[in-house]
């Protein structure tokens, strides 16, 4: 039994010691914990803070906004004049260089003239006979007045006289005609330029026999001091170009196919007097000086109409507006730099501008890229600012 005492004895102290060794190893980790976390530790727990959304902003100003439409158009010139021969014969002559500009009454071609001389001369002779016939029969007339007055010759007589004189008459009248015309026929073997303009490539060569009937012509003539520019825009601007044309002149800027390069400023002339209701347009015509002759006939140019010019609106770039489940709206950064969307109403577009008829202020920022990123309420990083008087 003493032995068994002591084994006991023996065992608790064992177990003490295991019970200590743990109370030690576990007061140890959580100094350990406590040291290396220090103070903030409970920081760990809270959420972390929401990042900025990078965007690019605009402040919308008041301003003088035009308001255009734009239509595609060609250009023409104010004359395109094809010079044929107006009799036949052989072309003798060019007289022109290709290119060159050329003035009214200028020689530009010459035909043969020996046939046309010779008709000339022909119709002179005749007029020369009857001339000399007539000056005849009105001495016979004379001669048969006196008889019948002596009563030697008839009334009959003088009236067969009569009748030669007027018959003669007539004969020289023809005669005159006869001159006139072949007159005509030799100034024709001549070709002169009927305007100023510009002669085009030369499409027929000296030695070729010409007709007044050939369907090709000589070479072409165009004046494009002034041009024309014939464009069409869509039926829903008619109220709006008529309106400007009552206010007096409407400016038509003319720009290159690509609409990168102003090409010329002129005037609108008209409104054609029907709409094309296979298409719903309406064609117009402007005029421009073309002193430069940047506008060259044929070429493709896009016609910018300015209709009215709005003052002191609000703009701000196109980009500014978004469309939602509510219609249409903007994302406008506070003082505290967060994005909130605002509905806006729009009114008239003007290039890259979109006039806002409700819902921004002057000063306002809106943001014009990173909308995607956007949420109510998220902070924003500002990488470009701008305002829309650097927008066009």
């Amino acid at each position: 039994m003493p032995i068994l005492r002591g084994e006991t004895a023996s065992n608790r102290a064992r177990a003490l010691l295991i019970a200590a060794s743990f109370a030690a190893v576990a007061g140890g980790g959580a100094l350990y914990w406590y040291l290396a976390q220090g103070p903030d530790a409970a920081g760990a727990v809270r959420p972390a803070a929401r990042p900025s959304v990078r965007v690019s902003v605009a402040v919308a100003t008041r301003r003088d906004v035009p308001v255009y439409a734009t239509g595609l158009g060609s250009v023409q010139a104010s004359f395109t004049i094809g010079i044929h021969s107006q009799v036949e014969g052989i072309m003798q002559e060019v007289l022109f260089t290709e290119g060159q500009h050329v003035k009214k009454g200028d020689v530009l071609a010459r035909i043969d003239p020996r046939l046309f001389q010779a008709a000339l001369d022909q119709a002179k002779g005749r007029r020369m006979q009857d001339i000399a016939l007539l000056g005849s029969a009105e001495k016979d007339l004379a001669r048969s007045r006196t008889l019948v007055g002596q009563n030697v010759a008839t009334q009959q007589l003088v009236d067969q006289q009569q009748a030669r004189v007027d018959q003669l008459k007539g004969s020289v009248v023809a005669d005159e005609a006869a001159i006139e015309t072949a007159q005509t026929q030799l100034d024709y073997t001549t070709i002169r330029s009927p305007s100023d303009g510009r002669i085009g490539v030369r499409l027929v060569d000296p030695g070729n026999l010409v007709h007044a009937s050939d369907v090709r012509s000589i070479a072409t003539v165009v004046l494009t001091q002034p041009a024309a520019v014939m464009f069409t825009l869509p039926m829903q601007v008619l109220d709006d170009v008529r309106d400007a044309l009552a206010r007096g002149a409407v400016e038509v800027t003319a720009f290159d196919q690509n609409n990168r390069r102003q090409l010329s400023t002129g005037t609108l002339l008209l409104i054609d007097n029907i709409i094309d209701q296979a298409t719903a347009t309406l064609r117009l015509k402007a005029m421009f000086a073309n002193t430069d002759e940047r506008l060259w006939p044929g070429e493709f140019v896009n016609a910018r109409v300015l209709l009215e010019t709005r003052k002191n609106v609000i703009a701000v770039p196109s980009t500014v507006v978004q469309r939602g489940a509510q219609g249409l709206f903007a994302w406008v950064v506070g003082d505290d730099d967060k994005a909130v969307p605002r509905k806006i109403e729009l009114g008239a577009v003007s290039g890259d501008l979109t006039v806002i008829a409700a819902g921004l202020n002057d000063g306002d920022r809106v943001v014009t890229d990173g909308q995607y990123k956007l949420q109510v309420g998220a902070p924003v990083a500002i990488v470009a600012a701008a305002t829309a008087e650097n927008v066009k």
